[in-house]
């Protein structure tokens, strides 16, 4: 019950403490634990007749099993929102570490969230404009959509999101536009980058930061994406605001699950992971999306790490089930120096046919696209045929794919990291390349469209 004291702890493992005798504790809830003078905070993740298991949100480090004790407080985890959290930076549980004080809430919400009625969701049809070619041209971000970016060890995945975060953009109308930037156990160099990148370039005054630092207790990391979506939803749906989600590392959340898990003793799933981290996942990635009567959206860019660039690991493999396509980040692009090394032909957006075309970005966008990847396609196809017979045996038509798909990477995929395109920038360069290529060869065309816009 509220507010009564346990002294009943009887075991500490990790960052898991297990307190005996309890009455009526809910699933979630909120306590307070004391030892030695000292107050920590913790939830409780697991409750049984006469028994809780709480993880502690500052960790058990000290605690011992005599000298704590426990309070119920008989609420769930949550966060005071308002609109003065933009330009501010906070912890994983929403406190602010940028040394002013805490904002003054407008409203105290429930980081869990509330289901989307699957009925109320509207679907996705407006394109977002990153500033980035290969997903504004070939992978279009549409409003509402979540399209996570796969990476790996060492590629440029943090300048990319800061980069997307500083230049995405609703085009057409004057609209709200706010980004919640959400990164969990990056080291204090990185979160020192992302604050400076987002302060010199003014994108923090339309961001919220919730930085979830490598050495914190692994719980925060937990609940980070819960209190950015627990802001996104308050900006979106109260607020009328487009939102932009940014999550990154999801590996690094669903390494934490895995810690949690084993701390726990629960029976492993696939490579250590828990059984439920498909459903843990889907609990986030679920809440982005539009809502009928509501003028907001919350779109979502997850970022995960893929382990040893495995695209069948657990953690993107589960992570492709529940969003919408993937931006795939490329270690041989990174190689030749060409940023953001997008790999355009495993890279899908699955909501791009419904967000472009005439009135979003231009009438020629889909077919031009279709016709950039077949291209692509053909060129690298060729490249491998090179390796094997050489390029004299190529016929001239050959030579002009191959050199087709080496100019692509080079002026297409390849961007600076302040270079900001518009859609318009995008769809031209495309049709500078195609015009590389015979009339003829352009057969995913309209001859309409070919007539207004090859330069050959």
């Amino acid at each position: 019950m509220e507010g009564i004291k346990y002294s009943t702890v009887s075991e500490i493992a990790g960052p898991l403490i297990i307190v005996e005798g309890i009455r009526e504790v809910g699933y979630g809830e909120i306590v307070k634990i004391e030892s030695h003078g000292e107050e920590r905070m913790g939830q409780v993740l697991e409750a049984a007749e006469g028994k809780a298991v709480i993880q502690v949100f500052e960790g058990t480090r000290g605690l011992d099993t005599k000298a704590t004790s426990v309070v119920f407080t008989g609420k769930p985890m949550e966060i005071g929102v308002s609109t003065e959290m933009l330009g501010r930076v906070f912890d994983g549980k929403g406190m602010p570490i940028d040394g002013a004080p805490s904002p003054i809430p407008e409203d105290i919400r429930n980081v869990n969230g509330f289901p989307m009625n699957p009925s109320a969701r509207e679907y996705p049809r407006d394109p977002i404009q990153t500033g980035i070619s290969t997903i504004d041209g070939m992978n279009t971000l549409v409003r509402g959509q979540k399209l996570p970016i796969f990476s790996g060890a060492g590629l440029p995945h943090n300048e990319l999101a800061a980069q997307i975060a500083r230049q995405a953009k609703v085009t057409g109308q004057e609209e709200e536009f706010a980004v919640i930037f959400c990164a969990m156990g990056i080291t204090a160099e990185e979160a020192d980058f992302f604050m400076k990148d987002f302060e010199e370039t003014g994108a923090i005054e339309r961001s919220v930061l919730f930085l979830n630092l490598a050495n914190s207790p692994v719980i925060e990391r937990l609940i980070a994406p819960k209190v950015a979506l627990t802001t996104a939803e308050y900006l979106a749906f109260d607020k009328g605001m487009h939102v932009l989600v940014i999550l990154t590392d999801m590996t690094n959340y669903a390494e934490a699950l895995r810690e949690i898990s084993a701390a726990r003793e629960e029976v492993p799933g696939r490579r250590g992971y828990p059984g439920y981290m498909y459903t843990d996942l889907a609990q986030i990635y679920e809440r982005a999306g539009r809502i009928q009567g509501k003028k907001g959206t919350i779109t979502q860019i997850p970022i995960l790490t893929m382990p040893d660039d495995d695209i069948t690991h657990p953690i993107p493999d589960l992570t492709g089930y529940i969003t919408e396509g993937q931006i795939v980040l490329s270690r041989e692009l990174h190689h030749k120096g060409i940023y953001p090394p997008v790999a355009v032909l495993p890279s899908l957006s699955r909501l791009m046919a419904e967000g472009i075309g005439e009135g979003r970005t231009r009438e020629d966008h889909h077919q031009l696209s279709n016709q950039l990847y077949a291209a692509y396609a053909e060129g690298c196809d060729l490249r491998d045929l090179v390796a094997v017979v050489g390029e004299e045996a190529l016929t001239e038509r050959d030579k002009k794919f191959l050199e087709f798909a080496d100019e692509f990477e080079q002026r297409f995929v390849k961007q600076g990291k302040d270079e900001d395109r518009t859609f318009e920038e995008t769809l031209n360069l495309g049709w500078e390349l195609l015009s590389m290529l015979p009339k003829a060869e352009l057969k995913k065309i309209d001859d309409k469209y070919i007539a207004k816009y090859y330069r050959g």
